[in-house]
C-alpha cells in the first residue's frame, strides 16, 4: 500500500468514525426511547410504584465544597422516598465544608459526616461511607449537585425489580449555562451524553455510570472490592467491574440530578484530559478479564474506546498536516487543502445537528422550556469540543501508560463554572 493510499484512508476515517457513530447512537437511542421510555408515559414527579422501599444512603463526598453543600445536603433531606440516611464525607477540605457538615448534622439526625484529616481522595471517600452505611442501595452524589425530589424513588425502581442490577447512573443536567461553554454543554449531557447511555444499553454494556449521580447495590460492590483507589476515574472503573462481574449497570433518565460544569477552557481541558486518561487506565487494568467469551458483551464498548482513541490521533494528524501546508509546501499525498472538504463538512454538520436535535426532541419531556434554546449554540460543538476531546486523548493515552499502578488518586478541586441564572 502506498502512502497515498494511506494518507487517504486515513482521512476517509476521521471523517466517517464520527459520522457513523452519530447514527448508531442516534438508532440505539431512537430505540431505546420508543421501546423504554415512552411506554412508560410517567412524568418526572410521578415515578411507578414500588412493592417495597428498601433503605437507601445517600453519600456525598466533598473537598472544598463550602458554597454548594448546603444546598446539596438540603435537596437530599427533601427527597420524596420515605427511607434514607445521607452520609457525608468531608475529606480534607481546606474551607468551611468540615464545619457546614458538623452544623447540618447537629439539626438534622438522617445526616452524619465522616471527616478526613489528610486527603484521601474521592474513591477512598465512598469506600468509608459504603462500609459506614446502614442500608443496601447506596446513591453517591458529588458535593455540588441537586438531586431532584424524586430521583431517589426512580433509581431504587431498578434494583427492586431486577436483582442482578448492580448500578443505575441517573440523568446529569448542566445547570450553569451563562458561557458559551456552558450552553454548549447543556446540549452536549443531552445530546452526547444521554444518547450515547441510551443507545449502550441497547447493543451491550455501559461505558460508564455518570460519576455525578449513580446508585449501587452494596453487596455488589463487595463482590468487586469496592472503589479502587488508583484510577483517575473512579466511575468509570467501578462501571467495568460490575460488569466485568456480570452485574448489570443501568441507565434512569428520569433521575435527573442538577450539576455544576466547567466554563473556561482550562478547566474544560482538565475535565476531558481526566475522562479520557480514566478511559486509558481502565482498559488497562481490565483487559485480561475482556479477553474472555464470558465478558463478550463488554467487547463493544472496549472496541469502541480503541477506536476513538486512534481516531483522536488521526484527527490531530489531519489538523497538523493541515496546519504545516499552510507554511510549507508538502508531497501532494499528505497535501489538504481545507480540514473538511466542502460536501463532507456541510454532511457531518447537517449529521451533528440532526443528532442534537433527535436528543432535544427526547429530553424535552425533561426541561421541555430550556434545552431548546440551545440548539443554536450547538454548531459550535464540532469545532470547540471535538478538538479538545482529540488533543486530550492524545496526550492522555501516554500518561496512562506511564502512570505508576498503585498511586493514590487524590482530590483536585475543579472549575465548576459561574453560578446558575436565576430563570434556568
Amino acid at each position: 500500500m502506498t502512502l497515498s493510499n494511506i494518507v487517504h484512508l486515513l482521512f476517509d476515517f476521521a471523517f466517517y468514525y464520527p459520522f457513523f457513530m452519530a447514527y448508531l447512537w442516534m438508532t440505539g437511542a431512537v430505540y431505546y426511547f420508543f421501546y423504554r421510555e415512552k411506554v412508560e408515559k410517567r412524568a418526572v414527579n410521578d415515578p411507578p410504584p414500588l412493592s417495597e422501599t428498601p433503605g437507601v444512603t445517600f453519600i456525598v463526598p466533598c473537598h472544598d465544597e463550602g458554597p454548594n453543600v448546603r444546598e446539596t445536603i438540603g435537596a437530599l433531606l427533601d427527597q420524596a422516598y420515605p427511607n434514607f440516611e445521607v452520609v457525608a464525607v468531608n475529606d480534607a477540605s481546606n474551607d468551611e465544608t468540615g464545619q457546614l457538615l458538623d452544623e447540618m448534622a447537629m439539626l438534622e439526625d438522617r445526616l452524619r459526616v465522616i471527616h478526613f484529616e489528610t486527603n484521601q481522595g474521592k474513591a477512598m471517600g465512598l469506600r468509608a461511607a459504603a462500609i459506614a452505611a446502614k442500608n443496601e442501595i447506596l446513591v453517591c452524589i458529588d458535593g455540588d449537585a441537586i438531586l431532584d425530589t424524586h430521583a431517589a424513588h426512580w433509581l431504587v425502581w431498578h434494583f427492586v425489580n431486577g436483582p442482578r442490577v448492580g448500578a443505575v447512573t441517573g440523568n446529569p443536567r448542566v445547570r450553569n449555562r451563562s458561557t458559551l461553554l456552558g450552553k454548549i454543554q447543556a446540549g452536549e449531557f443531552s445530546s452526547i451524553i444521554g444518547l450515547i447511555k441510551r443507545a449502550q444499553r441497547i447493543y451491550g454494556r455501559v461505558f460508564t455510570v455518570s460519576g455525578v449521580v449513580a446508585a449501587f447495590r452494596r453487596s455488589a460492590l463487595q463482590k468487586v472490592g469496592y472503589w479502587n483507589l488508583d484510577m483517575v476515574t473512579e466511575d468509570i472503573d467501578i462501571s467495568w467491574s460490575l460488569q466485568l462481574h456480570q452485574w448489570d449497570v443501568r441507565y434512569e433518565p428520569n433521575a435527573l440530578c442538577f450539576i455544576l460544569m466547567p466554563e473556561t477552557f482550562k478547566g474544560l481541558w482538565s475535565q476531558r484530559l481526566r475522562w479520557a486518561q480514566g478511559g486509558v487506565e481502565v482498559l488497562i487494568r481490565h483487559f485480561r478479564q475482556l479477553l474472555t467469551w464470558r465478558n463478550r458483551r463488554m467487547w463493544i464498548v472496549c472496541v469502541e474506546l480503541v477506536v476513538s482513541t486512534f481516531w483522536a490521533y488521526t484527527i490531530v494528524f489531519v489538523y497538523s498536516v493541515w496546519l504545516i501546508g499552510q507554511f510549507f509546501t508538502l508531497p501532494p499525498p499528505l497535501a489538504v487543502s481545507a480540514v473538511l472538504p466542502g460536501w463532507a463538512g456541510v454532511l457531518l454538520g447537517s449529521t451533528c445537528l440532526l443528532q442534537f436535535l433527535i436528543s432535544l426532541i427526547i429530553d424535552s419531556r425533561y426541561e421541555s422550556k430550556t434545552l431548546a434554546r440551545y440548539y443554536y449554540w450547538m454548531i459550535w460543538y464540532p469545532m470547540v469540543y471535538w478538538s479538545i476531546q482529540a488533543a486530550a486523548s492524545c496526550v492522555a493515552l501516554p500518561k496512562a501508560l506511564r502512570k505508576r499502578r498503585g498511586k493514590r488518586a487524590v482530590w483536585v478541586s475543579p472549575d465548576r463554572g459561574f453560578r446558575p441564572e436565576a430563570e434556568d
